[in-house]
């Protein structure tokens, strides 16, 4: 059902790779609730997903950009603005660790590997924020996102670098959304139940992750459609005073301690 909460809206949406990835969940339910938006990924990411596939569901266009590159940042924020004028929103959904991918545990982490990650998962969403900024193209009231998660905050093995990565991503996303705050635009992380994803499902052990989640989570993990209406409802005018915040979109996960179901798998006493 839509109920045009983003009608007129416009804005960019970074990191939709196929139909697993959130952010392409998140261009499906944007494009149903009215908005226009222009799809942006890395070009090696483009050459391996089904971005145009997407774009044509949704009518949108496709600017191919390497977020760790503020070359590539500007001449994105130019095709937007030439496109829209201002913008609405921003959804960063980008994410990778090199160390995650080749195996490597957190105690004897690659350094270079490390610093890629780092760039293309936190500092990247500071570099969307400041080409934005110095181009002054945001409207007022408008939303920028990126996509979190709870290890940011608490430990889970083979997570990695990633964990670094996240909790940078999310004191980026307070500090510079001071900043937007003054220009009347608001900056919030969504933290999200583990998803299975393409990056997702490459941590070691994730498989564990999801079903501990899902038996720890009161209403269950958060599925991509889910964190997709979420993302809709930060980008519409009804969150238009919610900034600089860590929201977990979790099903209870982030708050409870212990589940009855986790309880009963090691109750020996039955």
């Amino acid at each position: 059902m839509s109920y045009g909460l983003l009608k007129g809206k416009k804005g960019i949406i970074f990191g939709a790779l196929n139909e697993q990835s959130i952010a392409w969940k998140v261009a499906e339910k944007c494009h149903e609730e009215g908005a226009e938006f222009i799809l942006s990924n890395a070009p090696i990411a483009m050459r391996m997903g089904e971005i145009n596939a997407l774009a044509e569901k949704t009518n949108s266009e496709v600017v191919g950009a390497d977020a760790t590159s503020m070359e590539d940042l500007e001449k994105l924020f130019d095709a937007a603005i030439a496109k829209f004028g201002k913008l609405d929103f921003i959804l960063h959904s980008i994410g990778m660790s090199v160390n995650v991918r080749k195996g490597r545990n957190y105690t004897a982490i690659n350094y270079d590997w490390l610093e890629k990650g780092w760039d293309v998962s936190a500092v990247s969403f500071h570099k969307v924020m400041r080409v934005a900024w110095d181009k002054d193209c945001m409207n007022e009231w408008g939303s920028i996102l990126a996509l979190s998660y709870i290890a940011a905050q608490r430990t889970f093995p083979d997570y990695n670098d990633m964990a670094d990565n996240k909790s940078y991503l999310e004191s980026i996303a307070r500090s510079f959304g001071y900043y937007w705050g003054e220009r009347k635009v608001r900056v919030n992380t969504i933290s999200q139940s583990p998803t299975p994803t393409t990056a997702g499902s490459g941590v070691k052990g994730f498989g564990g992750f999801l079903g501990y989640a899902e038996d720890m989570s009161p209403l269950g993990n958060a599925t991509a459609d889910d964190c997709a209406g979420y993302c809709v409802a930060m980008f519409s005018d009804l969150t238009k005073k919610v900034t600089m915040q860590n929201l977990f979109h979790d099903g209870g996960f982030s708050n409870t301690g212990v589940s009855q179901k986790v309880v009963d798998k090691y109750d020996t006493e039955k």
